[in-house]
């Protein structure tokens, strides 16, 4: 086999060799190698649920659209309504196949102005998403892939603005907006946001600074119970949310309308990259749907088992399961034939086994309490 043959070595985070002095497992993330666990998921999650954790996600990818119709680039392309919102807010949105529909990737588009949008989508579709909004760019407008120049660290949980506080970042703004702030020379873009369902914060900055970042939290957080949390507790946390897995519960395959992520659609646009095919679908009903399932017994589900209404009558597979830390039961994220009742109880095949499990309203966990 040549050396051309051989396929790309894993990616590292800037933060690499802090991880390994922290003793984290490590796993492969869209082609990055990046910590699974430090001291165990169970111990991570819950330390999320009831104090704050940090989590390198610096996988995630980062482009910038800049230049005379950036914003408006965006818009006629990605899912959302940008208008929607202004300067210094940040907008959930899906990147679909102009003639299916499926979901190529969703991502969190930062609308900086009309000339500067900053996307973070998912790590293994970054070079995707920047070839097709290049290929749609007009001129003057510019996608640039900056993949490996930004750490992102999620500071996540009840206590994170103690912790952001303690090092000099902004906190208390708004859901879903962001604040540029200064740290040792560099800016950190500080957003409310997160995979968790927990309040806390995203903070994107210049790889320079990543490991001065990541130590300052560490040290500032250690008095508010902070611990550093892998992707596998990142996982176990958006599952009990129900938040979708681009790759696992969304993918090429899958619409917006069948992922139940009709709201982060812009219907009333004239344009967005599988408009026509949305709305076709969304006015047929789509013929599938994802839907959150909760074990009645004992049984851990796991992607692609079987779902079935009665043994005999298969409905779908499970895109995403998993044992839920704060319920100490199984649950999951399936996408199941839309004919299912939203009460219906269902069998999952577990390991050979028809285990019975119920079909729930998301999200399994409320954390509206705790003023995420």
């Amino acid at each position: 086999m040549s050396e051309d043959s051989l396929p790309p070595a894993p990616l590292r985070s800037p933060l690499h060799d802090r991880h390994v002095e922290l003793g984290a497992k490590f796993a492969d993330f869209g082609g990055w190698t990046m910590p699974l666990q430090y001291s165990g998921v169970v111990e991570e999650h819950t330390a999320v649920r009831t104090a704050v954790g940090v989590f390198d996600v610096s996988h995630l990818g980062k482009a910038a659209v800049t230049g005379p119709g950036a914003a408006a680039l965006v818009n006629a392309t990605l899912s959302n309504d940008l208008a929607k919102i202004g300067p210094g807010q940040a907008q959930y949105t899906l990147c679909c196949d102009d003639e299916t529909g499926g979901i190529v990737d969703d991502l969190i588009a930062y609308y900086r102005d009309d000339e500067h949008v900053f996307l973070i989508p998912n790590a293994a579709n970054t070079a995707e998403v920047v070839r097709r909004l290049r290929a749609a760019a007009p001129e003057g407008v510019e996608v640039t892939d900056q993949h490996r120049d930004f750490v992102v660290l999620a500071v996540q949980g009840p206590r994170s603005d103690e912790v952001l506080a303690a090092v000099g970042l902004p906190t208390g703004h708004d859901y879903m907006s962001f604040v540029e702030a200064d740290f040792e020379g560099s800016t950190v873009t500080v957003c409310r946001t997160g995979y968790t369902g927990e309040r806390g914060y995203e903070l994107v900055a210049p790889d320079t600074v990543g490991v001065a970042l990541f130590d300052a939290l560490l040290n500032a957080g250690a008095p508010h119970g902070l611990v550093p949390c892998g992707l596998g507790a990142r996982d176990t946390l958006r599952t009990e949310m129900g938040y979708p897995l681009h790759g696992q519960d969304i993918r090429i395959d899958v619409t917006p309308n069948e992922a139940r992520l009709g709201w982060a659609v812009g219907w009333k646009k004239d344009a967005f990259w599988g408009r026509d095919a949305l709305v076709a679908e969304k006015e047929a009903g789509p013929r599938r749907r994802l839907v959150a399932l909760e074990s009645l017994g004992r049984a851990i589900p796991r992607p692609h088992m079987s779902v079935s209404l009665v043994p005999d009558v298969l409905l779908g597979e499970i895109t995403s399961g998993t044992f839920s830390p704060t319920l100490k039961k199984g649950i999951a994220l399936a996408l199941v034939a839309s004919v299912v009742n939203p009460e219906a109880q269902v069998g999952v095949d577990v390991r050979g086994r028809r285990e019975l499990f119920q079909v729930r309203p998301l999200p399994f966990v409320d954390t509206s309490v705790r003023g995420s």
